[in-house]
């Protein structure tokens, strides 16, 4: 399957950690949640406390981990990064915790997929710096372990699949929202001096909003744009040559992909507009119903493309106005 640009689950390339922002200041957008951090942060270093545990959620590529390691360096601490999938047995999350310093920021990207039983194991750690470990095999006994005040940044893109209990546990608790255009922008015109790659100012809000407001995927076609402009020995990065580009990577001007307009399309005309089932949408046009719902589906339900019923998903009038197709019957 060919790659898609737009997927914000593909590979990172080599110098992206070189775009990420390092502290609050430099991090654009997100104000009102930026701000609150701010003085949270602020708050617990005069109480000399480890900032209490933060939950992010919101779709993908908007800057739950860069907010993590903002909160890390504001903290003046250090940080550990590691994914839920990957915390397979309860021995795994102890050996983390373990390797703790005083201080630490514990970062678990995808934290609704963390194991049952491992989680069980994060109450006490959360709540009293501590976890309890089985030892013996013969007569096997509950050792408990202190371990040193640390902040928990737990980041999903599915905010309803985290147990209640450990949601609860979570001090403070805060969701992500899509960008707007002049935040884009801003973006990337620091990412545009970040890559020493000139772009002209119409330029950089032609690619903002084709974006889908998420500055990952940005960043991914600033360097695509780019190696464009690099293909045909242009020294800067023009607003036609950028329409070029976006085009031929068949971003249209909302910032919909292909997967978006075979997902608006077939449930325009194969099923007359919805509803539709997500999964019966899925399997009819060849994509993973889990990847639909995360990734795609915020963005069309936040342009008001779709709507989400009890019954199914159904193209809004947007959708076909967008596709210049004449509605043959209403919802």
């Amino acid at each position: 399957m060919a790659e898609d640009v737009l997927d914000t689950k593909a590979h990172r390339e080599d110098d992206e950690e070189s775009l990420r922002p390092a502290s609050f200041d430099e991090y654009v957008g997100q104000n009102d949640l930026k701000e609150n951090l701010r003085i949270f942060v602020s708050a617990a270093k005069k109480r000399d406390e480890s900032l209490d545990h933060v939950l992010l959620y919101g779709p993908p590529g908007l800057g739950k981990t860069t907010m993590a390691m903002i909160i890390a360096h504001e903290m003046g601490a250090g940080i550990k990064i590691v994914t839920a999938p990957a915390i397979d047995k309860t021995g795994d999350l102890v050996a983390i915790l373990t390797s703790l310093s005083p201080g630490d920021v514990l970062f678990i990207d995808e934290i609704h997929r963390l194991n049952k039983v491992v989680e069980e194991v994060l109450y006490p750690a959360m709540e009293d710096y501590c976890v309890d470990v089985m030892i013996g095999k013969e007569t096997p006994r509950s050792v408990r372990i202190d371990l040193p005040p640390f902040t928990l940044v737990g980041a999903t893109t599915r905010a309803g699949d985290l147990s209640a209990p450990l949601r609860d546990r979570f001090g403070i608790v805060s969701k992500l929202d899509y960008y707007n255009d002049e935040d884009l922008t801003k973006i990337i015109s620091r990412t545009s001096r970040v890559y020493d790659f000139a772009m002209d100012d119409d330029a950089k809000y032609e690619l903002a909003r084709r974006s889908r407001g998420t500055p990952r995927i940005a960043n991914r076609l600033f360097r695509r744009v780019r190696d464009f402009a690099q293909f045909y020995d242009d020294d800067h990065i023009s607003l036609a040559r950028t329409q070029e580009a976006l085009d031929r990577l068949k971003v249209d001007n909302l910032g919909l992909d292909d997967v978006d307009r075979r997902y608006l399309l077939g449930i325009i005309n194969r099923y007359g507009g919805g509803p539709v089932g997500l999964d019966a949408l899925a399997a009819s046009i060849g994509e993973e119903s889990v990847t639909l719902e995360d990734v795609y589906e915020p963005y069309l339900l936040q342009k008001g493309l779709v709507k989400r019923t009890h019954r199914g998903r159904i193209a809004t009038q947007l959708a076909y106005d967008h596709f210049h197709i004449t509605r043959e019957f209403e919802e």
